[in-house]
């Protein structure tokens, strides 16, 4: 007698899964990494389908998690649950590296700089604002999310920077903002910004060590580029 088309898809799923657990994601083409995902949203069925029109609708699984809800739901046989579990991926993907690194460490150089902050731009779609607060031994004492939006804002900024700061009775800050497209380049108006937010903290005592710029993978230090 012919299996049912039910298990079929629980003999196929199950396979996946077992290849996952000996191989790791690094083996997966893109195609079945989403696939595997896909399995906890949607129960039963075949989600190999789904996932090769979410990649060709978007263009490859980064597309498809940059996505928004909105447009992940024009695609065929996906609905509002799948979608949302899709788009939450890579805002967890960032909290889980940011978790990872401890408070105590250390920030020293722009290397750490980097190691600490990259987390919070995980993923983003909006420019964000973010400032690492450091005691006088440059440990990290927190991050503290400044604006989602232009940084050239600056009475707002500026405000918020000097009250995030005091509150952690910071004796040094580092500011790190990311552009959404183009080169982790600061423009003429981030050093201007840059410029007048270090003689803001200066007369309260508060050390603007670096500014850096993220974009896509790389990152920029206005401190190692001679600006600040």
């Amino acid at each position: 007698m012919p299996k049912k088309e039910g298990n079929l898809h629980a003999g196929h799923r199950s396979r996946v899964k077992e290849e996952f657990l000996r191989r790791g994601l690094d083996s997966f083409p893109e195609h079945r990494v989403l696939e595997l995902l896909l399995f906890y949203a949607i129960p039963q069925g075949d989600t190999n389908e789904l996932a090769h029109r979410l990649i060709e609708r978007f263009g490859s699984l980064a597309g498809v998690l940059d996505a928004s809800v909105e447009d992940l739901c024009t695609v065929s046989g996906v609905g509002e649950h799948t979608a949302l579990l899709l788009r939450m991926i890579p805002g967890l993907c960032g909290r889980y590296v940011a978790s990872r690194s401890s408070v105590s460490d250390i920030v020293d150089c722009s290397a750490r700089v980097r190691e600490v902050l990259e987390p919070y731009f995980f993923g983003a779609r909006n420019e964000m604002v973010y400032l690492l607060c450091l005691d006088g031994k440059r440990k990290v004492l927190g991050v503290r999310k400044i604006t989602e939006g232009s940084i050239n804002a600056a009475e707002v900024t500026t405000r918020r920077i000097t009250e995030e700061a005091v509150s952690l009775r910071a004796s040094a800050v580092i500011l790190a903002h990311n552009h959404i497209s183009g080169l982790a380049i600061p423009s003429n108006e981030d050093c201007a910004t840059t410029r007048y937010l270090k003689q803001v903290l200066e007369p309260i005592g508060i050390e603007l060590l670096d500014h850096v710029v993220f974009c896509d993978d790389d990152m920029v230090s206005m401190k190692d580029s001679m600006v600040i």
